[in-house]
């Protein structure tokens, strides 16, 4: 209850702001985010209020406060388009659950997509890292970790996701089995599992995982609620075997489990550029430019080695404010 309350809250004063916006000389562009609470997504609304100064738009900052609140972000995104403003740009909560009000809201506004998709065809353009590589990224980062700690690149690994029907981490996990299969046969994909959003349920997962399998050498977890979660386990295990771990995420707790070795290494996105050139991209798109359907905005693999380097601190520490 208290969920839909704090989303209600929101579209209220959305709402309540559209007169305003309607008066205003310059373009309004709504950003719509997936969880307005999460260092991830105040960096995204960091670079799209940067790019709202530059460009001279009005960024309207939106969105729910759980990534799993695909509901609360359609009632969002209707109350957005009813505003009329000059574009949306959108980083869908759920691939199917936002397939449909995307297209609605597509007939009215230039719908900009950021990093994920959504089953639907009617958005501009999506600008999201290229999730198959950085799975990619992840597989041949985890295998060389396994090979420093073993002496041979051998043995079980396993994947988990927080969140079920994200197609950023599916992509994640594709791209970290192709590299696997491909390059590194004698590492065996043991466990592939995917809990329901909540960190105590990917806990739990792991600590099975220890219990059952004393041949675990490696985990990719795909997104930064699994790499804690994950990393939490490992550090609590009574056993003395080697778990390495890889993930995805730029958090500062990722970044502490990695300069204290806990982690590996983690696979860094551009988040800040996500929202820069969202609100870019949808401005244009919302003046008839053509814009291009898919963009790539990057990622890096950050490990103890690098992690002073200058572009890992430019994506690690981010001006959000």
């Amino acid at each position: 209850m208290k969920k839909y309350v704090v989303a209600a809250a929101v579209l209220a004063g959305f709402s309540f702001g559209a007169p305003a916006m309607a008066a205003q000389t310059k373009p309004t562009i709504a950003v719509i985010v997936k969880d307005t609470t999460s260092p991830y997504w105040q960096t995204v609304l960091a670079g799209a209020r940067k790019a709202g100064q530059d460009l001279g738009v009005s960024v309207v900052e939106l969105g729910a406060q759980s990534e799993s609140d695909a509901i609360g972000q359609i009632g969002i995104l209707e109350k957005a388009v009813a505003s009329n403003p000059a574009a949306i740009v959108i980083a869908p909560a759920q691939f199917a659950a936002l397939g449909k009000p995307i297209d609605e809201a597509a007939k009215k506004v230039k719908i900009i997509g950021i990093e994920s998709a959504a089953d639907t065809k009617a958005m501009t353009s999506l600008l999201a890292t290229d999730n198959v590589n950085a799975g990619r990224l992840a597989a041949d980062a985890l295998a060389l970790a396994i090979t420093k700690s073993y002496a041979d690149t051998e043995g079980d690994v396993a994947m988990i996701a927080a969140t079920p029907g994200v197609p950023s981490l599916d992509q994640r996990a594709e791209g970290f089995k192709e590299v696997i299969a491909a390059k590194y046969r004698a590492l065996n994909i043991a466990a592939d599992k995917t809990a329901d959003g909540k960190a105590p349920t990917v806990g739990e997962i792991m600590k099975q995982l220890i219990a059952e399998d004393r041949d675990l050498r490696g985990v990719f977890a795909s997104d930064p609620i699994a790499a804690e979660a994950v990393a939490q386990a490992v550090s609590a295990k009574n056993t003395d075997d080697l778990i390495n771990i890889v993930a995805v995420g730029s958090d500062e707790s990722l970044v502490k489990l990695l300069q204290t070795d806990v982690i590996a290494g983690i696979v860094l996105e551009d988040p800040f550029r996500m929202g820069y050139d969202g609100v870019k991209t949808a401005l244009a798109a919302s003046k008839g430019e053509s814009v291009p359907a898919r963009i790539d905005t990057g990622a890096l693999l950050v490990t103890k080695a690098n992690v002073n380097s200058a572009r890992a601190q430019e994506l690690l520490n981010p001006k959000v404010r």
